[in-house]
C-alpha cells in the first residue's frame, strides 16, 4: 500500500521525469506558449507557479532554485521579462486551454500559456514605423484607337 505518494510518474524514472519537467518549463518561459498533453501540463503547473513567485522575490536563494530548474537563457528571461509582468498578481500565472485530442494516440492536448501576455506590454522603442506612401498620379484613359497605333508602331520596330 503506497501512502503519501506525490506527483505524476508519466511512465518515466526519476531522472527522465526531472529532465522532462525542466525542458517543459524552459520551453514555456522561452516560447511563452506550449502545446503538450494535459497530464504533463498539470504536472508542471504548480512548479511553474512557484518559479514565478521565486523570480518575483529576487533573493539569492530564489535565484539558485531558478538556476537548477531552468536553462540559462530561460533563467535570464524569467528574471528580466516575465516576473515583472506579474508584480501585482498573487497567483494564477498560467492558464491551460483544452485543444482537443492528439491524432496518434488520442491523448488530451492543452495549450499552456501565461495569463499576462507580452503583447499587452509593448515598449515604446519596439513600435514599428510605417512608411508614408506617396499618392499615385492619376493616369488619363487612353482611347482604343490611339492604343492600337502605339502597338502597331512597337510591332513594326521589332520586325525591322
Amino acid at each position: 500500500m503506497k501512502k503519501n505518494v506525490y506527483g505524476r510518474k508519466l511512465s518515466r524514472d526519476k531522472n527522465e521525469r526531472r529532465a522532462l519537467f525542466m525542458s517543459l518549463m524552459s520551453a514555456l518561459v522561452m516560447e511563452e506558449r506550449i502545446v503538450t498533453t494535459s497530464a504533463k501540463a498539470k504536472a508542471i503547473r504548480a512548479d511553474v507557479e512557484k518559479l514565478i513567485t521565486k523570480a518575483k522575490d529576487g533573493s539569492n536563494a530564489a535565484k539558485l532554485v531558478l538556476k537548477k530548474s531552468l536553462s540559462q537563457k530561460a533563467y535570464d528571461k524569467i528574471l528580466k521579462e516575465i516576473a515583472p509582468r506579474f508584480d501585482k498578481k498573487q497567483g494564477g500565472y498560467v492558464r491551460l486551454i483544452k485543444a482537443g485530442k492528439r491524432f496518434g494516440d488520442d491523448a488530451p492536448v492543452v495549450v499552456m500559456e501565461w495569463t499576462e501576455q507580452a503583447s499587452a506590454i509593448v515598449p515604446v522603442a519596439a513600435e514599428k514605423k510605417v512608411k508614408k506612401v506617396k499618392p499615385v498620379k492619376e493616369v488619363k484613359p487612353v482611347k482604343k484607337a490611339a492604343a492600337r497605333k502605339v502597338v502597331k508602331k512597337a510591332v513594326a520596330k521589332k520586325s525591322k
